[in-house]
């Protein structure tokens, strides 16, 4: 990252759209500190995150990442790992707020079935409901989306949209995206390209600029309307 600056008012959405390598994973990842800036300041309500122990900000943080982590265990312990005192009751409406509960109901032991190693017995948008289910029950006022619809098909993408549409509402979230139709809704847009800030705006404004973010969107139409087809 080179001179990256931004900031995201609580309540908000900002996302973040580029090419491979722009850095938007690397963004994240220094959100949740898994490393420091080498320059620069990263500042949650006002405190630098180096000032804080790393298991207190991340209590404010919910994760969903583009390949969530499933284990091996069954469905209801999967989701109350995203809070450890839930009962059953809660996570059963995390997983229905997270259109989970339909699909869970007709495994052959429903919130009991074992999913299997890194949950082998479920299909990609069943793992990210889950893992969406996960970041319902944690309830955290901070949100962090790393590609969490890309890998899915369009009739997936569609569910686990919806359901993170609802996760995101009232919530300060960052969202990072390759699919463009995902983020349409952001307050604000950050487009990047190999490591900087190229432009920013709502998707209308971005669009009229004629821009980075103009050329991915129209790529992306032609590919999406290929695949229709």
């Amino acid at each position: 990252l080179d001179r990256v600056y931004f900031d995201v008012e609580p309540g908000k959405t900002l996302a973040i759209v580029g090419p491979s390598g722009a850095g938007k994973t690397t963004t994240i990842q220094l959100l949740l500190r898994f490393y420091d800036p080498q320059a620069g300041r990263i500042l949650l309500d006002g405190v630098d995150l180096r000032e804080m122990r790393r298991d207190d900000f991340r209590q404010t943080m919910s994760l969903v990442p583009q390949d969530p982590v499933i284990f091996a265990n069954n469905v209801m312990e999967n989701i109350r790992f995203g809070r450890q005192d839930a009962n059953d009751s809660e996570v059963m409406e995390a997983a229905n707020l997270a259109g989970a509960h339909d699909f869970i109901s007709v495994l052959p032991e429903g919130y009991s079935t074992y999913v299997g190693e890194r949950g082998v017995m479920l299909s990609g948008g069943q793992k990210q409901r889950i893992a969406i289910a996960r970041a319902i029950l944690r309830d955290a006022p901070l949100l962090l989306l790393d590609e969490a619809t890309s890998a899915l098909d369009s009739e997936s993408e569609q569910v686990v949209q919806r359901a993170v549409d609802a996760l995101a509402k009232d919530r300060t979230t960052i969202v990072i995206a390759h699919r463009l139709a995902t983020v349409k809704k952001a307050d604000r847009i950050l487009v990047m390209d190999h490591g900087k800030v190229v432009a920013q705006g709502t998707h209308e404004s971005l669009m009229k600029e004629g821009g980075l973010y103009a050329r991915l969107a129209r790529l992306q139409f032609v590919s999406d309307v290929k695949e229709a087809f």
